[in-house]
């Protein structure tokens, strides 16, 4: 009975640690399904001539509204009488830009190391209830605000709050999960970030046009909002700390040269993992930030929003489990470079799927982006399960804060300048490049990181009779809890020093 309610235990952990990122990442993605309603509830970004509520169907138009670029001609454009175009805002341009990625990306990386390394000195339990209680309230204030400024500064504090979601989760889930697990559990866990984005369609769709109580798109954040605030009760009243695990005596006692931060994330195969990751995060954001406007704009006669839904929850959902089980296996047999190689391929695989989902009309768009999207998410839980791999367990948190800092940065931020180039080449080549194209290019990355990381562990033997070589391959191995620094001697090792504190 009490091995069931552990198991209970560990089960009802992962739920409540990935419901509250799911609701985290929903208020975070529905500025991406909401904004054109939002754009002309409280002015900001982009006018464009766009399709009115008429029914007139798109291919039967003797002129299409995106042809044109003026409010005097958009005004005259009809049928019979009838008007089919309007000028307005359409929800796109820098403003909106800036409001999805940098202004959120900015507080969540900063505030996200911040809280990394405080995960690793204080109780993460009750930092994760403060943040999702933050970040609960900014949502439900979204949904009042009167100005653009006003969205801004909330996106910003909901952001500081969200920060803290990955690295607080990650260290407690690697405490309570065995290393056998540990992929699959990360994928569930990380599968947070698409479950919210793709929730994120019907929410921000289906709800506003609803216009419960005459509160339009106002109402998908009161809802979201609410919701975050009752898992921050739940948190608060039976989430509590684990036993942090512990390594060997190299890596839980104090010694007289200890590795650092730094020296850990200047190894190579952490900074190719890094840049890869990065690249190929910016492709999912740049997807993220504009699927919704991109397909409203080219095809604003159908109605994707649940096969967006069903694409991201269904197919990714799948996609995101069998790479964590396959992770698993293989891992035993070849290594960590074993993941890094799911990764690789995964993403390779996704591509053509990619570009299929941009240049194709909306029924082939659908279908290839189901299968771009099986592949594609197979990546965000493994490449975490590979950090927690290759670090130190007494810098886990810290390096997940930071590792999360970096590839926010450049892949959340990077999108901005689709805007800029879509008004050079277009809007479907500009997403085609940020999207598609930096799918492959993570794919080459991640097969070069391969490289830098270790094959297959070999066994680990008492310190008392490891060899240097061994100690190298325990040191890249996927068993962390041998992590021995290169200042610790074989003299060391042996047992032979008389410094008490390598005891």
């Amino acid at each position: 009975m009490i091995e069931r309610f552990e198991s209970f235990k560990k089960i009802y952990i992962l739920f409540i640690l990935t419901i509250c990122y799911i609701v985290g990442e929903l208020g975070h993605y529905l500025i991406g399904v909401t904004s054109r309603a939002t754009a002309r509830d409280i002015d900001y970004g982009d006018h464009a001539c766009q399709l009115n509520n008429t029914k007139f169907e798109k291919n039967s138009l003797p002129i299409q509204c995106d042809d044109i670029s003026e409010p005097e001609s958009c005004s005259g454009l009809n049928i019979s009488g009838v008007q089919y175009c309007e000028w307005d805002y359409n929800g796109l341009g820098l403003e909106y830009q800036l409001l999805a990625g940098p202004v959120f990306i900015l507080v969540f990386t900063i505030v996200g190391v911040i809280l990394g390394i405080a995960a690793d000195k204080y109780n993460r339990s009750k930092m994760l209830f403060v943040c999702t209680l933050v970040f609960g309230v900014a949502i439900v204030l979204q949904g009042s605000v009167q100005n653009y400024w006003q969205l801004i500064f909330l996106r910003m504090i909901m952001a500081a709050g969200e920060s803290g979601c990955n690295p607080l989760a990650t260290g407690i889930m690697s405490d309570i999960f065995p290393e056998n697990k540990r992929a699959l559990v990360m994928a569930i866990f990380n599968w947070g970030v698409y479950g919210g984005y793709g929730i994120a369609f019907p929410v921000g769709r289906y709800l506003t046009k609803l216009n419960l109580w005459n509160l339009s798109w106002r109402v998908c954040y009161y809802a979201t909002g609410v919701l975050a605030l009752i898992i921050a009760v739940l948190m608060g009243l039976t989430l509590k700390e684990p036993e942090r695990k512990t390594t060997n005596t190299a890596t839980t006692h104090k010694h007289s040269e200890k590795t650092s931060l730094w020296k850990v994330l200047m190894e190579p195969g952490v900074i190719m993992l890094t840049i890869a990751a990065s690249i190929r995060h910016c492709g999912g954001m740049t997807f993220a930030y504009n699927a919704d406007l991109y397909y409203n704009s080219y095809f604003p006669n159908v109605d994707l929003g649940w096969w967006l839904f069903a694409v991201t929850i269904g197919i990714g959902s799948i996609g995101v489990v069998v790479g964590g089980i396959v992770s698993d296996k293989i891992v035993k047999k070849m290594g960590v470079r074993s993941r890094v190689l799911v990764l690789a391929l995964s993403q390779l695989i996704a591509s053509p799927g990619a570009f299929g989902s941009v240049y194709f009309d909306p029924f082939w768009a659908m279908i290839t982006l189901a299968t771009s999207y099986f592949f594609a998410e197979m990546w965000f839980g493994i490449v975490f399960a590979v950090i927690v791999e290759i670090v130190p367990l007494e810098f886990r948190s810290s390096v997940v804060g930071i590792f999360m800092f970096v590839i926010n940065n450049v892949g959340g931020n990077l999108p901005i300048l689709v805007d800029p180039l879509a008004k050079m080449i277009g809007y479907r080549e500009s997403i085609a490049i940020f999207y598609a194209g930096f799918y492959l290019i993570s794919s080459v990355l991640f097969f070069i990181t391969m490289y830098f990381l270790e094959g297959k562990p070999k066994a680990v033997v008492p310190a008392t009779t490891q060899t240097e070589d061994n100690i190298n391959r325990v040191q890249n191995g996927v068993d962390n809890r041998s992590y021995i620094p290169d200042t610790v001697t074989m003299q060391q090792l042996s047992g032979r020093t008389t410094d008490k504190n390598y005891y």
